[in-house]
C-alpha cells in the first residue's frame, strides 16, 4: 500500500531543486533590500540636501576643467564661452615649465611645504607630549587655548603686526632690539635671506595650536595602564615616550602627513602674499605658485593659464598622495589611508 501511494507523488513537492533555491534566495534578498529602503527612507531624505550641496559645489564646477585647455574668452555667459573659446591643448601649461619665475615659484612651493610638513608633525607632537606630562592641567589647558588662538587671526592682521616689527628704522626690531645692542639697522623688506625663517616662524605660530589639538586628543586615548606598567618595570619618562607614546601616535602622525602631502604643490596664498606685502625684492624667497599665478591673472588677465596651474596642482597633489600611501602601505599597512 505504501508503495502504491508514493508512486504518484511529484518529487518536486517538499524538496527544492538548485534552481528553486537560487530563485528563493534572490527573492529573499530583494525583499530585504526593499524593507531596508523603506526602513531607512527618512535617513535618505535627511541625506538629500547634503548630496545636492555636494553636487552643486564640488561636481558641477568640474565642467570648468576644460578651461586649462582653451584660450578662454568670456562671451555672453560662462557655458557659451566654454564652447566658443579656442582649444589650445597643453599650451597653457607651458609657462609652468619654461619661465624662470614659474620654476622658482614651483621650487619655493615644494621646499616650503617639505619644511612645513616636517615641522607640523615634530613641533605639535613635542608640545602635546610636554603638556600631557604637566601636573597642573589648568595651566596646560590655558597654554593650549593660547596657542590655538592665532589660528583664528586673519593673515591680513598678522601682516600689519609683522610690518610693525620688521619695517626699516621705525620697526620694533630696529628701534628696541638692534639699537639696544648697538647693531646696525636692517631693512628686512629688501633682504630676502631673512624671510624663509620669518615665514616659517609665522606658519608655525598660526597652525601649531590647530595641529596640537589633534595630537592631544590622540594622547587622551592612550590607556594609562601602559604607563603604570612601564613605571613598575623601572622605565624612565623618556623611555615611556619612546616606547609607548610615539608608537601609539605613529598612525595619527602618518595620516596627517599624508593629507598634508596632497597640498605639496599648493602654497598658503595669504601667508606668502600678505606677510611679505607682495614686495618684489622678496620674490626670490616668497614667491610660490599661488602668488605667481595670481599676479599672472591680474597682469595678463589670462584665465586659461591660471586654471592650468590649478589643475596641475590638483592632479600632481593627488598623484603624490597615492604614491605616498602606496609607500606607507608597503611598510605599515595599518597606517595607510586606504
Amino acid at each position: 500500500m505504501a508503495t502504491e501511494q508514493t508512486v504518484g507523488i511529484n518529487p518536486s513537492i517538499g524538496a527544492s531543486t538548485p534552481d528553486n533555491l537560487t530563485e528563493q534566495k534572490r527573492l529573499g534578498k530583494r525583499r530585504k533590500s526593499k524593507g531596508a529602503m523603506a526602513r531607512d527612507l527618512a535617513f535618505y531624505v535627511m541625506l538629500l540636501p547634503g548630496v545636492i550641496v555636494l553636487l552643486v559645489n564640488n561636481y558641477l564646477p568640474m565642467i570648468g576643467v576644460i578651461i586649462p585647455f582653451e584660450d578662454y574668452r568670456f562671451q555672453d555667459n560662462f557655458f557659451s564661452s566654454l564652447v566658443t573659446s579656442k582649444f589650445t591643448g597643453f599650451q597653457n601649461f607651458v609657462f609652468l615649465f619654461t619661465t624662470s619665475d614659474a620654476l622658482n615659484a614651483m621650487k619655493n612651493t615644494i621646499l616650503y611645504n617639505i619644511v612645513f610638513i616636517s615641522l607640523d608633525v615634530i613641533v605639535p607632537v613635542a608640545l602635546a607630549i610636554a603638556m600631557s606630562q604637566m601636573w597642573n592641567k589648568h595651566i596646560g589647558n590655558f597654554y593650549q587655548s593660547a596657542m590655538f588662538l592665532p589660528y583664528f587671526i586673519s593673515w591680513v592682521a598678522v601682516s600689519y603686526v609683522v610690518y610693525a616689527f620688521f619695517v626699516s628704522q621705525n620697526g620694533f626690531i630696529d628701534t628696541s632690539i638692534l639699537k639696544t645692542f648697538g647693531i646696525d639697522q636692517i631693512d628686512f623688506y629688501s633682504e630676502p635671506k631673512f624671510w624663509p625663517f620669518i615665514l616659517t616662524f609665522f606658519h608655525l605660530w598660526k597652525y601649531t595650536g590647530y595641529n596640537l589639538i589633534v595630537y592631544i586628543a590622540s594622547l587622551s586615548g592612550i590607556s594609562g595602564e601602559y604607563y603604570e606598567a612601564a613605571s613598575l618595570d623601572g622605565a624612565t619618562k623618556w623611555q615611556q615616550v619612546k616606547y609607548i607614546t610615539l608608537p601609539l601616535l605613529k598612525t595619527t602622525m602618518i595620516i596627517l602627513a599624508l593629507l598634508a602631502v596632497g597640498r605639496i604643490f599648493n602654497g598658503d596664498f595669504d601667508l606668502f602674499f600678505n606677510v611679505p606685502k607682495d614686495t618684489s625684492m622678496l620674490y626670490d624667497v616668497s614667491d610660490v605658485l599661488d602668488t605667481y599665478v595670481y599676479r599672472c591673472l591680474i597682469n595678463l588677465n589670462d584665465v586659461g593659464m591660471s586654471a592650468a596651474a590649478g589643475l596641475f596642482q590638483a592632479v600632481v597633489g593627488c598623484v603624490v598622495v597615492l604614491l605616498a600611501n602606496v609607500g606607507v602601505r608597503r611598510f605599515d599597512p595599518d597606517s595607510a589611508l586606504f
